[in-house]
C-alpha cells in the first residue's frame, strides 16, 4: 500500500523536520530488526522542553518516595507471567545521558490526519447517545471509543499499578486501534484530564500492527492537548533503557506461555511530578504537573481494562477490530486479556487494593467484563472480545 503521496505537504514537512531533528541530536541510532530507527538523543534535548510551561523545568532523575506493597499476593503470586522486553534492545543500547526516541516512520499509513492531530486520539465527547438494532440506547458510550474497565473513584488518588497481560489484537482498519492499559483521570466527563500507559496496536500512530508500549496524557478530553508517548511536548523521559511506542516481546499466545507488563503509574510528594514505572524498578520518566490543574493535585478516578477506538463501535456493522486477545472473558483458561495485582495509592502512600471496585463495559455483546475475587489469592480482573462477531452487536 503506497501512503506517501496521501501525505499534505504540511505533514511532509512535519515528518522531514522530527526525522532531521532526531538526526542532528542522535548521539547514536540504533536499526532494530523489527524495522523501527531508535535515535538515542541527549536527555536535555528531548521533544518535552518545547512545551511552554517546561522551558526552565530542571529534570528529576528519580522518584523521591518508593512505595512498599501492603499484601502477601505481591511477593507470593505462585507462577507469575513472564515480563516482557523491548525487540530493539536486540541491536543495541543507548548511553547513560541520553534517550531512546523512536523515530517517526514518513511511509506510515495516516491517510486523513494533519500534523496537528498526529500521535493524538480523537476527542471524546458526544452529543448523541449510540443506538442498537434492538433498541437499547448506550447513552454512556463516547464518541467512537468503547471501553471494557474495572474502575473505582470517591478518593484521592496518587496512584495506581497493575500487572497487564500483553496480547496482538486483530486491528481491522489502519485509522483503529486496540489498547490496554491502566488510567488515573480527574474531571467531568466531558472535560477530563487523564494519564495512560500500557500497550496497544495503533496503525495510526506506529505505521504497523505491532503491540507497543505507551503513555499518554491529555488535559482537556483529547479536545486539543496531549498525545501518545513523545509526539507532542509533555512527558519528559529519563530512563535510557525503554523506548516508548517501541514493540514488545515476547506476546502471549492461548497456548503458550503468558507475557504481562507491569504499569505503575504515581505522584511523587515532593515534586508532585507523576511517574511512569515499567516492570518493578524501571523508571521511564514523568509528566510535571505544570501540564494539568485537577491532576496536578490528585486523581479522582482509577481505571483498568480495555479501550477500542473506531468510528464503527455501537453501530451495524460493528468493527471487528479485537479487545485483549480477542476472546471474551476467560478466567480459567486466562486466554483472554487480564489485570492483575490491581493496586491504588491513596494519602497514605501505601499500595493496596481498593476498598471497592465497579465493573464496566459499554458494549457487553462486543467486549466484556469478569471480575473473579473468591478463590483466588488477589482479586483479578479478564476482559476483552472479538468485536464484530454472532453477538456483536
Amino acid at each position: 500500500m503506497v501512503v506517501n503521496a496521501s501525505l499534505s505537504r504540511n505533514e511532509s514537512v512535519k515528518f522531514d523536520r522530527e526525522t532531521n531533528f532526531h538526526k542532528s541530536h542522535a548521539i547514536l541510532s540504533i536499526q532494530s530488526e523489527d524495522g523501527d530507527t531508535i535515535d538515542c538523543i541527549d536527555i536535555i534535548k528531548q521533544p518535552a522542553f518545547d512545551h511552554p510551561a517546561l522551558r526552565d523545568h530542571k529534570i528529576q532523575m528519580s522518584p523521591s518516595h518508593n512505595v512498599e506493597m501492603q499484601t502477601a499476593a505481591d511477593t507470593n503470586r505462585g507462577s507469575p507471567a513472564i515480563v516482557t522486553a523491548q525487540i530493539w534492545h536486540r541491536s543495541g543500547s543507548c548511553p547513560k545521558g541520553t534517550i531512546p526516541v523512536r523515530r517517526v516512520q514518513k511511509n506510515h499509513p495516516s491517510k486523513g490526519h494533519s500534523d496537528s492531530n498526529y500521535g493524538k486520539k480523537k476527542p471524546v465527547f458526544s452529543h448523541h447517545s449510540v443506538q442498537f438494532n434492538d433498541s437499547k440506547e448506550l447513552y454512556f458510550l463516547r464518541n467512537n471509543y468503547s471501553l471494557a474497565m474495572i474502575h473505582t473513584e470517591g478518593y484521592a488518588y496518587l496512584g495506581a499499578k497493575g500487572d497487564i497481560k500483553v496480547w496482538n489484537p486483530n486491528v481491522e482498519l489502519d485509522d483503529e486501534y486496540s489498547t490496554s492499559r491502566v488510567a488515573l483521570k480527574s474531571g467531568s466527563y466531558y472535560d477530563f484530564e487523564a494519564m495512560e500507559s500500557g500497550w496497544q496496536v495503533n496503525p495510526t500512530v506506529y505505521g504497523d500492527r505491532q503491540t507497543r508500549l505507551f503513555v499518554y496524557w491529555t488535559a482537556d478530553a483529547a479536545n486539543k492537548t496531549g498525545c501518545f508517548d513523545l509526539t507532542c511536548p509533555g512527558f519528559i523521559q529519563t530512563s535510557n533503557e525503554i523506548a516508548l511506542g517501541a514493540a514488545i516481546y515476547p506476546i502471549s499466545n492461548p497456548t503458550g506461555l503468558p507475557y504481562e507488563i507491569v504499569i505503575y503509574i504515581h505522584k511523587d510528594p515532593k515534586t508532585n511530578n507523576w511517574w511512569v514505572q515499567y516492570g518493578e524498578t524501571m523508571n521511564v520518566g514523568y509528566w510535571p504537573p505544570e501540564l494539568f490543574e485537577k491532576l496536578s493535585i490528585h486523581a479522582e478516578t482509577v481505571q483498568w481494562g480495555g479501550e477500542v477506538y473506531s468510528s464503527r463501535v455501537g453501530i451495524h456493522p460493528h468493527t471487528s477490530t479485537a479487545m485483549g486477545s480477542g476472546r471474551f472473558p476467560d478466567y480459567i483458561m486466562q486466554t483472554s486479556g487480564y489485570v492483575k495485582r490491581m493496586r491504588v495509592l491513596e494519602n497514605n502512600l501505601i499500595l493496596k487494593f481498593p476498598q471497592w471496585v465497579n465493573l464496566y463495559t459499554d458494549e457487553y455483546r462486543c467486549y466484556d467484563v469478569y471480575y473473579i475475587h473468591d478463590y483466588v489469592p488477589d482479586p483479578e480482573f479478564y476482559y476483552g472480545g472479538p468485536g464484530r462477531s454472532y453477538l456483536c452487536p
